[in-house]
């Protein structure tokens, strides 16, 4: 039997987020009399109608909780979130609305599914904030420390431990990005969906902001995300989970976005799948 590893975090409205999470909760005895009140609609063909059917309702002569066993019927939620809320995918519309040709950046609903289901690699690096985007050189030397080969249509996953802040403020600010050099390197290998344990892909907001308005150079700015408008790729974000997937084999990965039509992004229950065999720990 396989074993399977949820590599997403929870959207949680308890978790200090820069955008809240709202949930708005329809319990099961209201959830009974909403089902109730939608009567008014299904019985009437006019607003004539629907209003002595609404005030039948009212008056208590309709369907309530009091008819469902336990006075309880079926509960419903409505959540605000945006579409980079939790674990999720970012399509190459989030890069831009054109790439470089001038031609239309593919919307979440445009990702060939072929991209969201393959061969899974971790590559362990740093967790030292300090050290800044991972670089192209230390990428490639723990490629070689861990024996991987990175090829063609692999979704490949960064492990920095940077999910240990979640639910913290310290998770929007105490992580690494992956810089515009590895990216493209990666890319260059033909894959195709590249992703990590951090809040973002790049560094955080606060580190490249400050580094821009130092040195005016503009190329600093999400510089990672930019690339997607020479060379199409996705993104995976805010994983979770990594350390507990093998660093020196391959596995399957699941990771197929919600179908939001033309979105920037939407959110992914990632899923490794292991052989029952495998030493599921990274370095």
């Amino acid at each position: 039997m396989p074993k399977f590893v949820d590599l997403s975090v929870a959207i949680d409205p308890d978790y200090w987020e820069p955008d809240p999470v709202k949930r708005k909760v329809i319990d099961h005895k209201r959830g009974a009399d909403r089902l109730g009140s939608a009567l008014v609609y299904l019985n009437s063909n006019s607003w004539i109608s629907r209003c002595w059917e609404w005030l039948k309702w009212r008056c208590g002569w309709g369907m309530n909780h009091k008819d469902f066993p336990d006075h309880k019927g079926l509960s419903l939620m409505f959540y605000n979130l945006s579409t980079h809320t939790g674990t999720h995918m970012d399509a190459p519309y989030h890069y831009g609305d054109v790439n470089q040709q001038g031609q239309p950046q593919k919307t979440i609903t445009d990702i060939p599914l072929e991209w969201c289901y393959g061969q899974g690699v971790v590559i362990a690096v740093s967790n030292d904030v300090k050290r800044g985007a991972i670089s192209l050189s230390e990428m490639m030397q723990a490629i070689t420390q861990q024996n991987l080969r990175v090829e063609a249509n692999d979704i490949v996953l960064f492990y920095t431990g940077a999910d240990k802040y979640q639910g913290t403020p310290q998770y929007y600010s105490q992580f690494r990005g992956v810089s515009r050099e590895a990216t493209d390197w990666l890319i260059s290998q033909g894959v195709k969906v590249i992703g990590i344990d951090s809040f973002s892909f790049d560094p955080p907001f606060a580190d490249m902001v400050t580094h821009y308005l130092e040195t005016g150079n503009k190329s600093v700015l999400w510089p990672a995300h930019m690339l997607g408008r020479e060379k199409e790729y996705c993104q995976l974000e805010r994983l979770a989970n990594l350390d507990q997937l093998p660093v020196d084999k391959k596995f399957k990965v699941s990771c197929f976005p919600i179908k939001l039509e033309k979105a920037d992004a939407a959110w992914c229950r990632v899923v490794a799948i292991l052989d029952e065999e495998v030493n599921c720990r990274a370095a």
